[in-house]
């Protein structure tokens, strides 16, 4: 629920007046209220009463905390709203520099077999679905058209290391043409790591790449969810990341699971998994609803209570292990809790509000066909071409000014979504315009039946109702997570 009234003068009886603020009831019965900017407090439901009502507050050191937090102010409001301002432009300074991550899709081949899969794999063989050296050039002409002087580039699939020739060609290209443009790069790819060679472990090194893989568990876990004719998924996945670690460092190597039906049962084998094989982050991801995963999902997925039973599970479990000494984040929580803890804008585009789609993310398919975000790339091949912005041969102006970008500005602001703007969490969340548009038809949909909406929304009261319990380690662990001790950590 939320509260908006026009900022006036402070008055009695209070002698204070409210900024721009909304509330939500916490598992514990206490109140959290946030403010535009993304600032917090947790009251009692009897001062929450009187803060509400503009009344004394007795104790002066909540009034101070609350002044603090731009949640109210003393004086006249014109100070305490340019202050407001002032961090609600730090929140939202992604916008100033356009699309930042732009990902490749080199090829749709891969060897696998993953009835979860969200990307529309297709089996390799002839390279019909690998991307030509001449789709790839004019990607990287629309990379550079970008604004953006951070930029990330990632490679996807398939499995992108089948078709490695096109990513040398990419890097090589983007390398040279670097000199003169003088961005700050970074590469990083996503694969099982099963192709690895002696030369692409080499030009990976040389080109610092950050590599990422799927882990979904225990062998015969992850065997299950990531079927290989005649192979053995886990051990060559096992295999792969020994390799790339004694060439590449520890620091360059992630890895994420995606979370099927089975999975949801074993919660702390999963996580024992990751401690097993020296991993400091796991992101408990839950089931994408696009591509193969959609059609599996009857068989595969699960209610969204069901997700955040076994995710308050999981998290409680990192959290013991970390209190024994074994310092390993969880990703998603280490998300949500930077938006929280800290002014700053979020790394994540899926959080991002205005949306992350086209505004912070371009996808180059192994088509030439431009997507707004990996997701609409995926809408595409269930036949939606709603977030299509065009071809890497139109110029940069056209695809931002494409039907899709538009439809993406109308319906990508959570603050004016109905649901989204007298959310509680809303300073910290996004929107979802291609879940809206897979799942109900429409890019805004309807938030008490969208999945990410309850996800987030039960996983942020999980988070805050830690902040507000206030258990010492725990925030030790939380405040480790956001400002980077684990980052020291993983260097001795």
């Amino acid at each position: 629920m939320s509260e908006h009234r026009p900022i006036q003068a402070a008055s009695p009886p209070g002698n204070y007046g409210h900024l721009p603020f909304r509330f939500t009831r916490l598992d514990t019965g206490k109140i959290l209220v946030t403010s535009e900017a993304g600032d917090f407090h947790v009251l009692d439901s009897s001062t929450f009463s009187t803060f509400a009502r503009r009344e004394p507050l007795g104790d002066t050191g909540i009034l101070r905390s609350l002044e603090a937090k731009h949640l109210l102010y003393k004086a006249s409001p014109e100070t305490a709203v340019r202050l407001l301002a002032t961090k609600l432009r730090t929140r939202k300074s992604f916008l100033r520099g356009g699309p930042s991550l732009h990902i490749f899709v080199v090829t749709l081949g891969c060897d696998h077999g993953c009835h979860y899969c969200q990307v529309s794999r297709r089996l390799h063989s002839s390279g019909r679905y690998d991307m030509s050296f001449e789709t790839a050039t004019a990607a990287v002409d629309r990379l550079f058209d970008s604004p953006s002087q951070h930029l990330t580039v990632e490679f996807q699939g398939g499995e992108p290391l089948l078709a490695f020739p096109v990513i040398r060609h990419i890097v090589e290209l983007i390398q040279a043409r670097n000199v003169q443009e003088r961005r700050q790069i970074v590469f990083s790819i996503t694969s099982t790591l099963h192709h690895l060679t002696d030369e692409v472990l080499e030009f990976m090194r040389i080109h610092d790449f950050q590599v990422s893989t799927s882990l979904d568990g225990p062998t015969d876990l992850h065997n299950a969810n990531r079927p290989l004719p005649n192979g053995d998924a886990h051990a060559l996945t096992v295999q792969g990341l020994q390799r790339a670690r004694q060439v590449l460092g520890d620091e360059s190597l992630s890895a994420i699971t995606t979370l099927t039906r089975r999975s949801l049962e074993r919660p702390r084998e999963i996580v024992d998994e990751y401690v097993r094989l020296g991993f400091r982050s796991i992101f408990l991801r839950p089931l994408s609803p696009y591509g193969f995963a959609k059609k599996s999902e009857r068989r595969l997925g699960y209610t969204v209570q069901d997700y955040l039973g076994f995710y308050k599970a999981a998290l409680g479990y990192v959290l013991e292990i970390n209190r024994h000494g074994y310092l390993i984040e969880e990703a998603y929580a280490k998300i949500l809790l930077s938006s929280i803890l800290t002014p700053f804008p979020t790394t994540y585009v899926d959080l991002r509000s205005p949306v992350g789609s086209g505004f912070g993310t371009l996808v180059y398919n192994y088509d030439g066909g431009v997507y707004a975000s990996d997701e609409g790339r995926m809408l595409k091949e269930v036949g939606n071409n709603s977030l299509r912005l065009g071809s890497v041969t139109d110029s940069y102006q056209t695809l931002m000014r494409s039907p899709a970008m538009e439809l993406l500005a109308a319906s990508g602001l959570a603050e004016t979504l109905p649901g989204c703007s007298d959310c509680a969490f809303v300073p910290y969340c996004g929107p979802d315009p291609a879940g809206s548009l897979s799942r109900h038809g429409d890019p805004v949909g309807h938030r008490a039946e969208s999945e990410h909406c309850q996800r987030h929304m039960g996983l942020f009261k999980i988070l805050f109702g830690h902040l507000a319990e206030g258990a010492p380690d725990t925030l030790r662990i939380f405040d480790d997570w956001v400002h980077g001790a684990l980052s020291t950590a993983k260097a001795t």
